[in-house]
């Protein structure tokens, strides 16, 4: 198999001995993948998604520190386009089928032979190859426009609606399915794709509908219709639908375009609307993000709210998100999307800001400001070590040891007997 068409994988276990043995005795090249990387923990996998943005994440599902099922979780909130095949015991086989939205590509159980493994492999290159096929037939097949997409396309375009038709409008949505009943009311949002090649010419072509279409599925109601070298998708749902999935939808689409298709897919995001007289509003705010993002792929993804005043400025924002992480970083939940939500931008924005503007990821600047925080915690207080993680933001006074030792070097028991031998020295 030519090197361009190798998926990228990272190997998480806790088990030495049978995490090498994947990593050596596995011909990844022979059954169409390249291993990339390899983690003893979910924090470290995590990471390691976060900078090698691989195809799949083959990974135990009972670890220190972050479990399989958390780690899918998390890694759905940076990189929802990577596969997840779970590693597990047959006692966490019921468990692990929770996790189904995050992505899991396949359940594997222990004690598994290399045999096993390279056979399952292959069955999950072919479902990757089935994905990849799908969402790229965009270049090839023509979308059909149903009732749905025809029902909208007038109320999205055009700037006629009355709300006096309000009840004329519904009936109709019902009558071809976008609605289920009376009693469904959803809110809506407008979301506008469009496709750029290297130099920013438009390549958009209408089945790319279609590809949008049967990614959010995975998440929202909606439908999508092509028009005038874009792809508009009106999407249903209730606020904490749209909170919960939105941006993941919107990463989504984007980290597959340019993994699939090749191509920068710049998206913009318009604010929830109630009826569905306000779409066409909602699409004017929709394409006024759009033509704002960024030129980077990491500001590919714009959201209307994030275009006010008071957020507009990327260094603003990212000043202001570090000076939240100084005062939160205490919180054990404290994550990039409840952060987001303490400031009123989308997820995405904020990651692009920080990454931008600080240079490196929400994930390692939170571990620095922890790390740094509980160093001084030692050097200056006689607090025991189970009181400095939890005042930092670890519950587990294990992963706390951990993360300090990688980042510092040492243990904290070894930083403290360190100091205070260099202290007895000094005033003797």
């Amino acid at each position: 198999m030519a090197g361009k068409n190798l998926y990228t994988v990272i190997v998480a276990d806790d088990e030495d001995e049978l995490r090498e043995g994947v990593c050596t005795m596995i011909p990844w090249q022979d059954y169409g993948f390249r291993l990339v990387a390899s983690a003893g923990n979910g924090l470290d996998a995590l990471q390691l998604v976060e900078q090698y943005e691989p195809d799949l994440l083959l990974t135990d599902i009972r670890m220190p520190f972050i479990s399989g099922i958390e780690l899918a979780r998390q890694v759905r909130e940076v990189r929802p386009a990577t596969n997840i095949a779970f590693l597990s015991g047959y006692d966490d086989f019921q468990y692990a089928k929770q996790a189904i939205q995050y992505n899991i590509i396949s359940y594997m159980l222990k004690p598994l032979t290399m045999e096993g493994l390279a056979a399952e492999l292959r069955i999950i290159r072919e479902k990757i190859d089935a994905q990849f096929a799908t969402f790229g037939q965009a270049a090839q097949q023509p979308n059909p426009q149903d009732q749905r997409a025809a029902m909208l396309m007038p109320l999205v375009l055009d700037d006629f609606a009355d709300d006096a038709d309000l009840p004329r409008q519904e009936l109709y949505a019902r009558e071809c399915g976008l609605l289920r009943d009376e009693n469904d009311k959803p809110s809506y949002i407008v979301m506008v794709s469009a496709l750029l090649d290297a130099d920013g010419t438009n390549r958009t072509v209408p089945s790319f509908a279609s590809s949008v279409n049967m990614l959010a599925s995975k998440y929202l109601r909606g439908v999508s219709f092509f028009t005038s070298g874009k792809v508009v998708s009106v999407l249903l749902g209730n606020p904490s639908d749209f909170e919960e999935y939105l941006h993941i939808l919107a990463n989504e689409i984007s980290q597959m375009a340019q993994r699939v298709l090749g191509a920068r897919c710049r998206i913009g995001v318009s604010r929830s609307v109630h009826t569905l007289t306000e779409l066409h509003g909602a699409y004017r705010e929709a394409m006024t993000a759009l033509r704002s993002g960024g030129d980077s792929a990491e500001e590919s993804v714009q959201f209307i709210h994030d275009l006010e005043p008071e957020v507009k400025g990327g260094s603003l924002l990212c000043k202001r998100a570090l000076e939240s992480l100084d005062q939160h970083y205490m919180d054990p939940n404290l994550s990039l999307v409840s952060l987001s939500g303490m400031l009123e931008v989308s997820p995405n924005h904020l990651s692009a800001c920080i990454k931008k503007y600080a240079g490196e990821t929400f994930i390692n600047i939170l571990i620095r400001k922890r790390m740094e925080a509980a160093r001084e915690l030692l050097s200056s207080s006689a607090l025991p070590v189970q009181e400095i993680a939890k005042r930092c933001g670890y519950m587990d006074q294990h992963y706390f040891s951990y993360c300090f030792k990688k980042y510092c070097g040492e243990s904290p028991i070894a930083m403290r007997r360190r100091l205070g031998a260099e202290r007895a020295g000094e005033s003797s």
